[in-house]
């Protein structure tokens, strides 16, 4: 493994201010690989990278690196290249100089220096800037600099925090996709840290999504985004449809939907319940007879290639579903008409037994 991390623990401040930021967390990231440390602000992700840079040191657990302990090794030696949110490039520096600064400190050669530096100019689009100064460039360029200056001393780990936070949006997806091409052309063992979850699943190998200070899953972006296992990832991961229900005289009744105690993998009188469903997970129709249910279109909004209607369905049933553009002109969808639709699966999470999620095929219990 290129990169590992043992029960590490961190806390800032001290007495009743005392925060938990890493609580006893442990990964593994394969050489070659580009992963995510995803999760919403607060949640650990940029203190890990910390840690395993050597910018902070934990209050627990060891860091290995290409098999060896680091975790008591100045940043300097360790081997690792780090990319922050705002480029941190040396404003008096040239871009030829911001990318050379880190072969000067390892004592290269000028030939060597030269060289790598050139190099990485082509490799990241930075053809005919050597001479420029960081504020002559755009954002998207600065960040590429910054890029370069870390992957110049051929580092063993790259760590990125929030590299394209400051980017506006259009220029973010462009740095997303030429990012991913990159590390498929150089296989530098990467670490990169966001809250956007978009640009977790589309370029990374592997995801760690986090939430207050621990690891709640990981897994392949597919994984991820089709089976969480918490509420919280359910949650965070993509749009949700989430409802609150309570079991009663016992049955769970979930707007249209009764589910008895062996449904649901048994539950007892008074147990409540979490029940999500995406809205790219509803077929929604005009004619009233292609699907069980019934429901009112509220209010249409325009996304592009797809349409989000908002849906009052039977017993205050009320939902999201998002559906191809190309489908809601076919079947001539309005607001204030009223529709058929089908949910084929619910994830559900029993409060009292925990904070797993499961499964359950619902259209067999359609009415």
């Amino acid at each position: 493994m290129a990169v590992k991390v043992e029960n590490l623990s961190k806390r800032y401040g001290g007495g009743n201010a005392s925060h938990a930021a890493v609580k006893n967390v442990s990964f593994e990231v394969e050489d070659g690989a580009l992963v995510a440390l995803l999760g919403p602000s607060g949640s650990g992700k940029s203190t890990i990278l910390r840690l395993i840079a050597g910018l902070e040191n934990p209050d627990q657990g060891q860091i290995y690196l290409n098999g060896e302990i680091v975790t008591g090794l100045p940043t300097q030696r360790r081997g690792v290249g780090f990319v922050f949110q705002n480029y941190a490039l040396f404003r008096q520096m040239s871009v030829y100089e911001n990318i050379a600064f880190g072969l000067q400190v390892k004592r290269a050669t000028r030939s060597q220096i030269r060289d790598r530096a050139n190099e990485l100019l082509q490799l990241l689009g930075l053809d005919g800037l050597g001479n420029r100064l960081p504020h002559q460039l755009s954002g998207g360029q600065r960040q590429r600099v910054a890029l370069a200056r870390a992957l110049a001393p051929e580092p063993k780990v790259l760590l990125l925090d929030e590299p394209f936070g400051a980017i506006d949006a259009k220029i973010r997806q462009e740095l997303r996709e030429w990012l991913r091409k990159l590390h498929d052309s150089i296989h530098v063992t990467s670490i990169f840290v966001t809250h956007d979850q978009e640009e977790a699943l589309e370029i990374c190998d592997k995801i760690f999504v986090m939430n207050q200070g621990d690891i709640e899953q990981e897994g392949v972006p597919e994984e991820i985004y089709n089976h969480p296992r918490t509420e919280f990832v359910a949650n965070f991961i993509g749009s949700m449809n989430i409802h609150h229900a309570r079991v009663r005289d016992s049955r769970l009744q979930v707007g249209p939907y009764t589910f008895q105690q062996g449904d649901l993998n048994g539950f007892v009188e008074g147990d409540e319940f979490r029940v999500f469903f995406r809205p790219q997970d509803i077929y929604v129709s005009s004619n009233l007879k292609s699907y069980a249910m019934r429901g009112k279109i509220l209010r249409t909004s325009f996304l592009g290639v797809n349409i989000k209607l908002e849906i009052q369905g039977e017993n205050d049933f009320s939902f999201v579903a998002i559906v191809p553009q190309h489908i809601v002109i076919k079947e001539k969808i309005e607001e204030g008409m009223s529709v058929a639709y089908q949910i084929e699966e619910l994830s559900y999470v029993n409060l009292r037994l925990g904070k797993t999620i499961n499964k359950l095929v619902v259209a067999a219990y359609e009415i």
